[in-house]
């Protein structure tokens, strides 16, 4: 069991992007917040009210989707929430990592603590006991179609939760009963309406668009530092972020990113010493890097409020809004927040986001690459010609460019019609939201590859940059020294790619020589 690390709370209503992560990469454990239980035990007095009273309602005492005319016996209400799990846990493809399996099952947590579930308490805490015991479903990716929920994901965790199934101990798939019993620990039984809220919401699209949201909150702004020296790099000017500019045309993000240009170059050495240049404009992949990366950053804007908000939802069917003075069955209302189409919606416009911000820093290498725009040597070899320098980093960003162009189509516009008409219409959610996440490691590879050319470019500089720009360089030669020669730099743009995406690097260089804008 973890120990002496922070906790997370989950109450339904305050838990943040940064929590998850901390959760899903095992830097805190999870407890209910007490606030919350009042609102859990009088949605389950919901069910049970209605369990005892034979009222006929969906989820609870029906069967699913085009079977909701079948009335159900009390007799057989455990059977149908385990024949529920059994025969919906049948998704493919490769396991959830760990982290993401994590996420998920926070993201489902805190749903169900917001009070609307009617949830048997056990299966909360059997939720919490996991967490914190290091009890990691095995979860095959693909299965949800983004609208009754991730169904076929949740329910392979539901699953372990019963103690069937499988979890995840080292990288490999063990038995769920014998993982168990080496902790200690029992299974939950299923009572009414359990199964059904334990697999129906958006958890696994929310899980994985909330790990790629938080890789971008650094990574976008680190772009602006990678951008910052490939200006210097290529001796750029500075004026074209000048605030006036663009407070004619008042873009919030285009404003944001040309503040942070500003703050980064400000005190550069190199920029200090071109100011009087006869160079008029130049390429539009540095001059009009605000308005792209601007842009860019007010579709991330865009995904951090969804999240804030769908991490805070109740996302299962039917809802419970418990009324004890006035009770019956319109205290539970079947509807529609397991469909995830914002979710959807919101991560397919960050892909499409995260190709153009990988398209112009590719085109930013062209430019320091080519000795006829950059004044520089060909490829940046030390002796071009019998050497080829840094030329075919350009052609791997190019690679994992065209995998973010794949990236950038839509998986929202994609639906299908399934449980004989009933669901007619659905989202792909997990679909869009699996992409992002594709798409933002492939993002910080291309932003690797410019980094790689920047700090090799800014060793021929006369003068220095900036205390930003040369903070990130100090780290990029802990992982990458300077070419007296070639050299396979495979692992080294590896290398590079993660530690932009998790290595804390921005919050380092922050520490070190001041927060930048946001």
């Amino acid at each position: 069991m973890m120990s002496d690390l922070p906790v997370v709370y989950a109450d339904g209503t305050t838990l943040s992007p940064q929590e998850v992560v901390m959760v899903a990469r095992q830097q805190a454990t999870v407890a209910v917040s007490e606030d919350a239980w009042p609102g859990i035990h009088a949605a389950r007095a919901v069910v049970e009210r209605i369990v005892d009273t034979g009222e006929t309602v969906y989820g609870i005492n029906t069967g699913f989707g085009a079977l909701v005319h079948e009335r159900i016996s009390n007799e057989d209400l455990a059977a149908l929430q385990l024949n529920l799990v059994r025969s919906h846990a049948t998704a493919l493809g490769e396991n959830m990592t760990v982290e993401a399996v994590r996420a998920m099952m926070l993201v489902r947590l805190n749903s169900l603590c917001k009070g609307h579930s009617g949830i048997h308490p056990d299966c909360i805490r059997q939720l919490v006991l996991y967490l914190n015991h290091g009890v990691h479903p095995a979860v095959p990716r693909i299965g949800s179609l983004g609208a009754s929920g991730d169904l076929a994901p949740l329910s392979h965790l539901a699953l372990t939760l019963i103690g069937e199934g499988e979890v995840l101990i080292d990288g490999e798939t063990v038995p769920t009963q014998q993982v168990l019993f080496d902790k200690g620990l029992v299974a939950v039984e299923l009572t009414a309406k359990d199964g059904l809220s334990l697999i129906n919401g958006t958890s696994q699209m929310t899980a994985y668009a909330t790990l790629a949201q938080q890789e971008l909150s650094d990574l976008l702004v680190l772009a602006d530092v990678i951008l910052a020296a490939s200006m210097d790099a290529r001796s750029c000017s500075l004026t074209p972020s000048r605030p006036e500019v663009h407070q004619a045309r008042a873009h919030g993000g285009q404003i944001t990113v040309a503040n942070r240009l500003r703050t980064i170059l400000s005190t550069s050495q190199i920029l200090k010493n071109h100011e009087d240049c006869d160079r008029v404009q130049d390429p539009y992949s540095f001059r009009c890097a605000p308005q792209v990366h601007g842009a860019v950053y007010e579709s991330f804007q865009r995904l951090e409020n969804v999240l804030h908000i769908e991490l805070n939802s109740a996302t299962d069917n039917p809802l419970i809004f418990p009324e004890p003075a006035q009770p019956g069955s319109h205290e539970v209302v079947s509807q529609g927040n397991f469909h995830g189409e914002i979710v959807a919606l919101t991560c397919d416009a960050m892909s499409l986001a995260v190709f153009e911000l990988g398209s112009i820093s590719e085109r930013r290498m062209d430019q320091m690459l080519d000795p006829s725009r950059s004044e520089l040597p060909a490829f940046l070899a030390k002796n071009s010609g019998l050497e080829s320098g840094l030329m075919i980093v350009q052609y791997v960003a190019g690679s994992s460019l065209a995998e973010i162009h794949g990236h950038a189509a839509p998986r929202s516009a994609f639906s299908t019609t399934t449980s004989a008409g009933q669901e007619d219409h659905v989202s792909m959610g997990a679909t869009a939201a699996w992409n992002l996440r594709c798409a933002v490691r492939r993002l910080s590879e291309v932003l690797a590859c410019e980094l790689m050319i920047a700090a090799e470019a800014l060793e021929y500089a006369a003068h220095s940059s900036s205390p930003h720009v040369r903070g990130l360089i100090q780290r990029v030669r802990t992982v990458s020294g300077p070419l007296f020669g070639d050299r396979s730099t495979s692992a080294e743009l590896i290398q590079l790619a993660q530690s932009l995406r998790t290595g804390g690097w921005l919050a380092r260089i922050e520490a070190e020589h001041g927060r930048l804008p946001r």
